[in-house]
């Protein structure tokens, strides 16, 4: 089936450059990489963000006072809006 997205320039050059040197096609290496994703799925343990999500007193200030501070020490970009 064919789709149609959008990969920034940088990231393109480098999945060819990648897909070159395996001597494979872009479309194969994009193909196995998202099946290695989806197959093998992430590191985080299965109720990891199910425990994010729980209202623990006091758990989403701590997170906000932290976000504030991280933005603030920032030197080189301008805080992320979030």
């Amino acid at each position: 089936m064919s789709t149609s997205v959008h990969i920034p320039k940088p990231l393109l050059v480098a999945v060819d450059r990648k897909a070159r040197a395996l001597k494979i096609s872009r479309n194969r290496l994009i193909v196995q990489v998202l099946e290695r994703e989806v197959t093998q799925g992430s590191n985080w343990s299965q109720d990891f963000f199910g425990r994010l999500e729980s209202a623990e007193a006091g758990v989403e200030h701590a997170a906000e006072e932290m976000l504030k501070t991280i933005q603030g020490q920032r030197r080189s970009k301008k805080p992320v809006g979030l």
